[in-house]
């Protein structure tokens, strides 16, 4: 990332879900009740649904808490009826910044993103103000000193688009979102482990930030993070954590 280390942010970033587990187990509910609202309760016909499966076990969900969220949202249960809702706008030195939401409330929500921005010295923009600087994904991060030639030659014959190696040595492959499960599949059969596999937004661009501003960045988007109904966050600026 523009000479930046992707794995000290990959590191950084893991460390921050692993201190707000609480949060973390409250978003994967509400993903998993909303896919299985949307597509169905089984796991083996619904995609998205079967990665917020994948992502709580990862995450030690229990069965049992993964199996109620399945039923509340598909009727099985009484619950919440989530709408998926984003919001775009700009951060620090005109950094983009995608900010996903699962909300009950909408005025809510959109006033808290609105304050987190106004604080921490960003700005709420309209729909599609940035999005377009994104690409939706597939996307596997594997540790400095993985085997590259070995990915490169899995992924690219399994479909990836590109495998690319970081400054800091580990590596990274992009695929359609469409191919993530088989490409899940295809490096833990070649014994292939990476560190990130996730579906995502992408970045088509960075805005490299430097010191105070790379600090007052890093504020808004753990306001983001912070906010009960944030799903996700996503942006284009680059920096070291």
């Amino acid at each position: 990332m523009a000479g930046h280390s992707k794995w000290a942010n990959i590191k950084h970033r893991k460390a921050a879900v692993d201190a707000k587990r609480g949060k973390v187990f409250t978003r994967l509910i509400k993903e998993i009740t909303v896919a299985s609202r949307l597509a169905g309760p089984d796991p083996a016909s619904n995609p998205r649904l079967r990665l917020g499966v994948d992502k709580a076990l990862d995450a030690n969900m229990t069965k049992d808490t993964i199996d109620r969220a399945i039923k509340k949202g598909s009727g099985g249960l009484e619950g919440v009826n989530y709408e998926e809702v984003r919001y775009e706008g700009y951060g620090i030195g005109g950094a983009a910044v995608l900010v996903d939401c699962l909300t009950d409330n909408t005025k809510r929500t959109v006033a808290d993103v609105r304050h987190a921005f106004t604080k921490y010295g960003g700005n709420l923009g309209t729909d599609g103000s940035v999005a377009f600087l994104f690409k939706y994904c597939a996307q596997f991060v594997f540790a400095p000193g993985a085997d590259e030639e070995l990915i490169m030659e899995v992924g690219l014959s399994a479909g990836a688009e590109d495998v690319i190696s970081d400054v800091d040595d580990s590596v990274e492959v992009i695929a359609s979102p469409n191919d993530f499960e088989s490409l899940k599949s295809i490096f833990a059969e070649s014994g292939l482990e990476p560190e990130v596999a996730e579906v995502t937004y992408k970045p088509t661009i960075l805005n490299a930030l430097e010191g105070e501003d790379a600090e007052k960045m890093q504020k808004l988007l753990d306001a983001l993070e912070a906010l009960d109904d944030v799903q996700d966050v996503y942006t284009t600026a680059d920096y070291e954590v």
